[in-house]
């Protein structure tokens, strides 16, 4: 976790800072390159600080508040990003010849300096404040030899059950409906509901009360109702409700923001109470995923939490540029090209970039949440492993 720290965060600057005057082909591999570094340190840090959930306590609701933390500065972190890029730095940057400072390329240096700072002090902080833990950890096993062959079996015996298998191909589908939101949110808040960047600076200042929402009623629906309940209720409120406000302008319920200006108002509740759901469901899944490694610990006697927070790294970095791919065919389908102006889109080609958005991401998580439904480890079942385990342990 220290020695990722520094390299993702200086990857991450030079990535919004290429060199000037290079041609295409030598920035598609200066990207490249860039892209799979920054994901390479991004994974030597948040598999092994993932992976101190399930040493840091047993307890099952105990977990779901730790995660709850993580997902809570998480999504303040990068939001605040966000929103110091669009309510600052772009204002700053816009010039006559650039009315818009979000198109100034010049802008992103900036961009890139903040960022990269959060990211090192953020990821710091973390190291920092577990580094007392250590000697509270679970003992690491004896050295042994080993061999490829091994590590595949005992990595199969460790992974294969349905729960696992049920999160596994739920965070596959999530990925890649990450990918494709993610790469359409600004779209979709630019093109479809043509907001300017002061709306959407405060568009996304609601984030932060989002993160306080979920990271509160993560852990309580948790408490109440069961992780996987819990898990698979909030995602079918978070997931069906998403889409509705553009359903509703689609259908011509709502006018459109420049027709009627509180409709901004309207798409900025429903966002808040959305994304609110979201962030609870993320930490009650990732919860769900440390509920695991006891279970697994009974089946073959070691202990895994790498390995499954590994596996599922591994397969969101994989796929989530699946989703930014079908990003770019959603943008096609509906008529966007390159270098638009927003003022001049036609109205006929925003509708259909809403009417393609929508059916295509919800198809992705109502398919998540009926994977999800799989997983079958409840609180009575953790409880029980713990006890299988605390009876070996005591055994001579």
């Amino acid at each position: 976790m220290y020695a990722a720290a520094l390299p993702l965060a200086v990857s991450y600057f030079f990535l919004w800072n290429p060199p000037p005057g290079w041609s295409e082909t030598a920035l598609f591999w200066y990207l490249l390159v860039l892209a799979v570094t920054i994901r390479t340190f991004m994974t030597f840090f948040e598999v092994p600080s993932s992976a101190l959930t399930p040493e840091l306590t047993q307890d099952y609701d105990e977990r779901s508040g730790l995660i709850a933390l993580r997902y809570y500065f998480g999504w303040t972190g990068g939001n605040l990003l966000t929103v110091v890029s669009f309510g600052a730095i772009f204002p700053a940057f816009a010039t006559a010849a650039i009315a818009d400072g979000r198109f100034n390329p010049q802008a992103y240096t900036v961009f890139g300096l903040v960022g990269a700072t959060l990211i090192l002090v953020s990821a710091l902080v973390c190291a920092l404040g577990t580094h007392s833990r250590i000697p509270y950890l679970m003992p690491p096993p004896p050295r042994r030899k080993t061999s490829l062959a091994r590590i595949l079996r005992e990595t199969r015996e460790t992974l294969g059950t349905r729960s696992f298998a049920a999160i596994f191909l739920a965070t596959i589908l999530g990925a890649i409906a990450t990918g494709l939101a993610a790469s359409l949110a600004f779209y979709i808040n630019i093109f479809f509901w043509r907001f300017p960047s002061g709306q959407i600076a405060i568009l996304t200042f609601g984030v932060f009360i989002s993160a306080i929402l979920g990271g509160l009623l993560g852990p309580f629906i948790g408490r109440r109702l069961g992780k996987r309940r819990g898990a698979i209720l909030l995602g079918l409120a978070a997931f069906l409700g998403a889409p509705l406000p553009i359903l509703l302008r689609l259908v011509g319920i709502l006018p459109s923001a420049a027709e009627a200006p509180w409709v901004f108002w309207v798409v900025a509740a429903a966002t808040v109470v959305d994304v609110g759901l979201i962030i609870a469901f993320q930490i009650l899944a990732t919860a769900m995923m440390a509920d695991l490694v006891e279970q697994a610990e009974v089946r073959t006697g070691r202990r895994s939490e790498g390995t499954f927070f590994a596996a599922v790294s591994f397969i969101r970095k994989a796929v989530t540029g699946i989703g930014v791919t079908a990003a770019s065919l959603v943008l096609g389908a509906a008529g966007l090209e390159a270098g638009l102006d927003p003022a001049e889109v036609p109205e006929a080609v925003s509708l259909r970039l809403g009417a393609v958005y929508v059916p295509a991401v919800l198809s992705l998580w109502l398919a998540m949440i009926a994977v999800l439904s799989l997983y079958r480890l409840e609180r009575a079942d953790h409880e029980a492993n713990l006890a299988a385990l605390a009876a070996r342990r005591a055994a001579p």
